[in-house]
């Protein structure tokens, strides 16, 4: 289990409970770790998988353009 130091306030990565609720069908190292998964993805001008719908996800467009436009219709 990874442990994430927040302020100085240890927090336990709940790391099987995030895989159980993913959504995301990409295949990757970050699973379940969601902080990790922003992370990744903010560096990249993306947002993660969970973000938009399964049919979007399936895309695998995870551009903020793509998800603007998704939802400004």
């Amino acid at each position: 289990m990874k442990r994430i130091q927040l302020r100085r306030k240890i927090v336990e990565c709940k790391q099987e409970a995030n895989k159980a609720k993913c959504t995301c069908t990409y295949p990757c190292s970050r699973r379940g770790l969601c902080c990790e998964c922003v992370a990744y993805h903010r560096s990249r001008g993306e947002l993660p998988g969970c973000y938009f719908s399964p049919e979007a996800e399936r895309t695998y467009d995870r551009s903020i353009a793509y998800f603007v436009r998704l939802h400004h219709k």
